[in-house]
């Protein structure tokens, strides 16, 4: 049962929120054969100001190993 969390800057409509959680749902089920009920996806709004404490540090420098795919951004450096 995949669930899959997007983290992104606050500001998205909901229609653009809705459309991601279906692309997301679409591509799960494409990939992974999964069908569409096992799949959930939640999108968290950040405000760009808390992104590298909420996110960047917890989520992408602290869990290399569960990183596919890497930003080419840092916000620290």
């Amino acid at each position: 049962m995949p669930h899959v969390i997007v983290k992104l800057y606050a500001g998205r409509s909901e229609p653009q929120k809705a459309r991601l959680a279906e692309e997301i749902t679409r591509t799960v089920i494409d990939t992974l054969g999964f069908g569409e009920d096992a799949v959930s996806v939640s999108i968290e709004d950040v405000d760009p100001m808390d992104w590298p404490e909420q996110v960047y540090k917890p989520d992408i420098l602290d869990k290399p190993a569960q990183l596919y795919k890497k930003p080419g951004y840092n916000p620290f450096a």
